[in-house]
């Protein structure tokens, strides 16, 4: 059977046997996969370490009938311990793999894997609040799967703006002629945070308050659970922004 490497990020794991594991990942080249790490429960396995959520590997496979097989795993970046001491880190990276692992059942870019890839570094090492790294990543990833949010001309008709309100259903920011009834209204400093989210201005993100940071927050999760469809469960674990 022919074998292939890719660089990967373990999105999550599923018991196996006695001590198999099922892996899916979201790799470089090859979308998602999903393949048998066999033995990685064992204490004795080499790699078995490499393999657990958030973590980045260089593995070698090959094609199996149904699930291929992982025979080498080399470490490429070991965010996992990191994010898993934090409760805001775990929760802010389970969002971002159970995103990452609901936007491409079929196929993914490569652009795709090193935005999560730099979301789960940046998670790891402190860079920002973990609210505001998934923020970011969500507003991006969207933007990736084609689904960018307008954040200044009204999604509906186009009207240049800025304007005052969002409505995750009609694609955005629209105009106060589009608006429906009861549409939650935005701020100056909500939507210039939306903007510098998707930008990704750390400038602008780290300086905003915490008023600004809550209502993007919500309107972020909103999107990206209605483009979704069945949602990101993990989401309703997160904390809210501080």
């Amino acid at each position: 059977m022919p074998t292939y490497r890719d660089e990967v990020v373990v999105l999550r794991t599923h018991k196996l046997g006695e001590a198999d594991r099922i892996v899916t990942m979201l790799s470089r080249r090859h979308g998602k996969v999903r393949a048998v790490a066999k033995g990685v429960r064992r204490t004795s396995s080499k790699f078995g370490a490499r393999l657990e959520p958030f973590m980045v590997a260089d593995v070698q496979m090959y094609k199996g009938r149904s699930l291929d097989i992982v025979q080498q795993a080399e470490s490429l970046g070991a965010y996992g311990a990191d994010i898993a001491t934090d409760y805001d880190r775990y929760t802010a990276a389970s969002a971002m793999s159970e995103t990452a692992d609901r936007l491409n059942e079929a196929e993914t870019t490569p652009q795709q894997y090193l935005l999560l890839v730099g979301g789960l570094r940046a998670l790891a090492r402190g860079d920002h609040a973990p609210r505001s790294v998934l923020d970011s990543y969500l507003l991006r990833v969207m933007s990736l799967s084609g689904w960018a949010p307008s954040l200044r001309e009204c999604a509906r008709c186009g009207a240049p703006g800025p304007h005052e309100w969002f409505v995750a259903q009609l694609g955005g920011i629209v105009c106060s002629a589009c608006a429906p009834t009861g549409a939650p209204r935005v701020s100056v400093e909500t939507g210039d945070l939306l903007r510098a989210l998707l930008a990704g201005e750390w400038d602008v993100v780290d300086a905003a308050s915490s008023g600004a940071t809550a209502a993007s927050s919500g309107l972020i999760a909103a999107y990206a659970q209605w483009h979704t469809e069945r949602g990101i469960r993990s989401l309703s674990h997160l904390e809210a922004p501080r």
